[in-house]
Parts: structure tokens; sequence; C-alpha cells
């Protein structure tokens, strides 16, 4: 995405920024599996942390457009950068959930603290006096490394009924990290393994999950924390993957000169952008559905309809433009296959799957319930 159309966004200063350090550090940073701590400077001083946070508490309370486009911009340069900045705005959105005074502790030095949020309730919540007892094993915590605090889904026992699940907020030391990040691609947004041991989280450090799927919250009237889950979860992990499409067709671009120049090949690369288009476009309305407030049955499930779609779309184009380069694409020092493995990890993230998100949802709202009799 070109400077002067980031210009337009509240971000966009500090995205031109990211995406030149990122893109200077993107090579290293896929062999180091790790992001060099300029880049990951660079995107807390854009502002991307504080992009979701309470106006009172310093932040922004940005839009989900401004969000989309810096985060699609960014990924053309280094979609683990791209990554790490989109996840960074939406995990502080989940913990604008929290009440009043477990915000005012989290962003008690200010807005731009870094959380990394493990989203599958893949541990337990005990109650004890004043909070709960967190134990557990999250895999998959992208940013960890660098996290000030860590939001955590847990699930609270109740004999006889099935658990209640919860949020719960750690600072930094709390758990443990494993490095078991080992994917292909995505390399340096270290997604690893986050394991907690009866750790103490007072009460004000957590909420309940239906709040956030709901899009209710009792603790913030913004609008920017009142969004069912439905309409953003995939908005988060599309738009990295999008901005690496865009990434890849420039890569793919350059292999084709000389006598490797044909009309055939011409017309794969044409395509391609039509692709990588259609799901830049997608991913805009998502973002713009979010920030005009439509929730609407449909609109929810189209929303996660074009989530999936964006998906499809984007890795798509990246496999034609691999198939259309050619062995030239694939050479280790080559930016094309590294946009490549991108996003095929990417878009392999369960929330962009049909079948695990918009396949049911989207199918409901266009053709009704199921008949229990079918």
């Amino acid at each position: 995405m070109p400077a002067d159309i980031l210009q337009e966004t509240g971000l966009g200063q500090g995205a031109e920024k990211v995406r030149i350090r990122a893109a200077q550090h993107a090579p290293d940073a896929d062999r180091d599996r790790a992001l060099h701590p300029e880049v990951v400077e660079a995107v807390l001083h854009a502002g991307f942390a504080r992009h979701f946070v309470a106006a009172q508490l310093g932040g922004t309370e940005g839009s989900f457009t401004e969000l989309a486009g810096a985060v699609i911009a960014i990924g053309e340069e280094c979609p683990a950068t791209a990554w790490t900045a989109s996840l960074a705005a939406n995990s502080a959105r989940l913990a604008a959930h929290l009440p009043a005074e477990g915000q005012r502790v989290v962003w008690a030095e200010g807005p731009d603290a870094l959380i990394a949020a493990g989203l599958i309730p893949s541990g337990r919540a005990t109650p004890t006096e004043g909070g709960w007892l967190v134990s557990g094993r999250w895999n998959y915590v992208s940013s960890v490394e660098f996290a000030d605090w860590t939001l955590l889904c847990a699930a609270v026992p109740a004999p006889g009924a099935p658990p209640q699940l919860r949020f719960l907020a750690l600072p930094r030391g709390a758990c443990r990290t494993l490095p078991t990040w080992d994917a292909i691609g995505m390399t340096a947004t270290g997604s690893h393994t986050v394991v907690a041991d009866e750790v103490f989280v007072p009460g004000h450090l957590s909420f309940e999950r239906a709040e956030l799927l709901t899009g209710r919250n009792t603790s913030s009237q913004a609008d920017v924390h009142r969004v069912p889950f439905a309409a953003v979860a995939g908005l988060t992990f599309v738009a990295p993957a999008v901005g690496a499409a865009l990434g890849a067709l420039r890569a793919a671009g350059t292999t084709l000169t000389g006598n490797r120049r044909t009309p055939d090949r011409e017309a794969a690369l044409t395509r391609a952008a039509a692709l990588i288009d259609a799901a830049r476009h997608l991913v805009e309305q998502n973002a713009r559905t979010i920030d005009e407030r439509d929730f609407t049955p449909r609109t929810l499930a189209r929303s996660e309809r074009n989530a999936a779609s964006a998906a499809e779309l984007a890795a798509d184009a990246v496999w034609a433009l691999i198939r259309t380069s050619g062995t030239s694409g694939l050479s280790t020092g080559h930016p094309l296959q590294r946009f490549w493995r991108d996003v095929v990890t990417a878009t392999s993230h369960k929330a962009l799957q049909f079948e695990t998100s918009a396949g049911r949802s989207y199918a409901a709202a266009l053709l009704g319930p199921q008949d229990a009799t079918d």
C-alpha cells in the first residue's frame, strides 16, 4: 500500500516507519525466528498496542479500518511484523474487558503495554480468596517473549455443569515460556507455549469469556470495546496474510524478466493480482462493517465468510505465483519463498477455516436453520 494511502489513517506515519524498519530486518527475522527488538519497538512507537486502549488511559480508541490498512501495508514487507502489530492491537482490545481497576493495573506504565493472548481455554482457574489460581499450558501465544502481560483463557470447574470460561491477565514473569514455535512460515512471530503453575490472579484481572463473544462490556461503553468476537476474530489474522500476498506479488514480478516474461506468465500474474485485490476488499468490508457497528446475525456470518474467503484467495494467489515463478522464486535468498511460507502458515489458522468458522454460520444465515427432521 503506497505511503500516501497510509497517511490517511491515524496509524499512517508510524506504520510507514514500521514498514521501513521491518523490511530491513525481514530476512534476518525469518532466519533467526524472532523479530529484531528495533522492529518491536517500532510497532509500539507507531501506536499499535495503544490503538484500542481506552482514551482515559492514554489510548487511541481507533478504528478497525485504520488498523487493517496499516497491518496490510506492513505485511507487504514483513508478514511476521504485521502479525505482531495486529495482535498487539487486538489483544489490548480484549483486555479492555477487564474491570476498571484491572485496566488501571495493566496500563499503569502507559498505554503501550504489549499484551499476548492465549485464546484457547487450555488451562484451569480455581476460585480462591480474592481471585483465582491459574494452571495450564497454552500453545501458540504470539509475541509472548516481548509481552508485558499475558491474557489467558481458562476453565473454571463447575461440578455437574459445563465449566465457565474466563480470561485472566498475568504479568511478565508470572508464567514460563517454552520455545516450541517451529512452523516453517511466520517464523518470527514467536508463537510459543506458555505454562502457568498455580499462579494467583486477583479478581480485578479477570473477566468472563462470554462478554467477549457477545460484545457486551460491563467496564467500557466505547464502541471499539463492544464488538462481538465473530465480527473481528478472522480479521485479526487475515489482514497480515493479505499483506503477505501483496509482497509475494511484488516479489514474483521480479522473476519475470527477459525471456521469462511470456504472455502466459503475465496472464498468471494478472490473475493472482485480481485474487489478492478481491481478498483485500473482503478484509476492508469486514473492517468497515465493524466501524459502522452492523452486527446483525447475517453480517456477523458474512464477516466470518469474508475472512475465510480472503484467506483462500490469498493462498490461491500465492500458489499461482510460485508456479509462475518456478525454481527461481524458490531460492532460499528470494523473498517470494518467504512470503509463500508465511501465507500458507497464516491462512492455516483455525479462525480462517470454513469448516471451523464460516461454514455453518453463513449457511444458516443464508438458508435458515436446518430442519431437525432432515
